[in-house]
């Protein structure tokens, strides 16, 4: 079914001026503007960004909704993914940020601005709380993976995403600097036009 309403989801200390929500709400404008879009800021806090998000897409049919989630956004998606059954679409997502995101506790500086946030102790647990199970309806998921990634490991990310959807990428980064290449292949399994 065709996607007629798009979330994406940034990751850790970005915003919804990072390059790749930019690009993709461009593409969004220039090529299918009737797809209702949504790209919120989220909050340092996993439970209250989660809150937040769910209560913005509430209204969303998940039959014709996806999500778009980068890094940590990419663990979001998968949550939002998992509870309501909708097309995903992760890019070097993150698959321990309770792990991960341990030695970021305390106050920390945003990407895009100079604003300054605290990443708490107890936003660890909230992470391991949400973190889903396993991976159901593999075919809902596609996974891009920059095997050159500077952050996260590539062979956890192809583990936790097996069975779905893949294009796997020697080399590339954490930002997939290329992102825009990979549109066209995003908006097929989207079934939007690219």
């Amino acid at each position: 079914m065709p996607t007629t309403h798009l979330l994406y989801l940034h990751g850790f200390r970005s915003s919804p001026s990072s390059t790749k929500a930019r690009i993709v709400a461009a593409w969004l404008q220039r090529s299918c503007p009737g797809v209702v879009w949504c790209c919120p800021q989220l909050a340092p806090s996993p439970r209250v960004a989660m809150d937040c998000v769910l209560t913005q897409i509430a209204d969303w049919p998940a039959r014709s909704m996806a999500v778009i989630g980068s890094s940590l956004g990419g663990f979001y998606a998968t949550v939002v993914a998992q509870r309501l059954g909708c097309k995903a679409v992760l890019l070097n997502p993150a698959i321990e940020p309770a792990r991960d995101l341990l030695h970021h506790v305390g106050e920390i500086k945003a990407w895009h601005s100079d604003e300054r946030f605290e990443f708490r102790a107890e936003f660890i647990q909230e992470l391991r709380a949400m973190h889903p199970a396993r991976i159901t309806d593999p075919q809902r998921y596609y996974a891009v993976i920059a095997k050159g990634d500077e952050v996260l490991d590539w062979r956890e990310m192809a583990a936790r995403y097996a069975g779905c959807r893949m294009e796997l990428l020697e080399g590339g980064d954490h930002a997939l600097s290329d992102f825009t290449s990979h549109l066209p292949r995003i908006a097929q399994f989207l079934e939007l036009p690219g």
